[in-house]
């Protein structure tokens, strides 16, 4: 898997106190969905936790999946959870829209079935957004 694009700097500046094993799971990831969307904006926050969003635009509204960073584990989060197919039953959660699955190693999203609810997040966000983005394939740092 290729390396799409660099870490952003702001984020960076937080990722690097995690244990290593955390940055290379969450690198991983990272270049899985950006491979599968490469046209994504990365929109990145830091408030609970460390987390780079996915989105068809540079609205947090048309995200379509998420990796929120804690202290031992990461997620991947899908923004609108409960709307997406998942025939193997593998998002979690109780929210009234956000799905997550845990992510421990790159074997557990590195599986068809996860490539599958990617792409079907990226559809339904892209139909569902009511605006076309002027920063496709972009990093956005919301990160003060």
């Amino acid at each position: 898997m290729a390396i799409t694009r660099e870490i952003h700097p702001d984020f960076w500046n937080h990722l690097k106190y995690k244990d290593q094993e955390l940055i290379d799971v969450y690198s991983g990831l990272r270049n899985f969905i950006l491979d599968l969307y490469p046209e994504s904006c990365e929109l990145l926050y830091h408030t609970h936790a460390l987390t780079s969003v996915y989105s068809v635009s540079e609205k947090m509204g048309d995200a379509f999946c998420m990796i929120p960073i804690y202290t031992n584990h990461l997620n991947l989060g899908f923004n609108k959870g409960v709307l997406l197919p998942d025939p193997k039953k593998l998002l979690q959660g109780t929210g009234k829209h956000i799905r997550h699955i845990p992510i421990k190693t790159h074997k557990d999203y590195n599986k068809e079935s996860i490539k599958n609810l990617i792409l079907s997040a990226v559809e339904f966000s892209k139909k569902d957004s009511t605006i076309k983005t002027k920063f496709e394939g972009q990093i956005i740092s919301k990160i003060k």
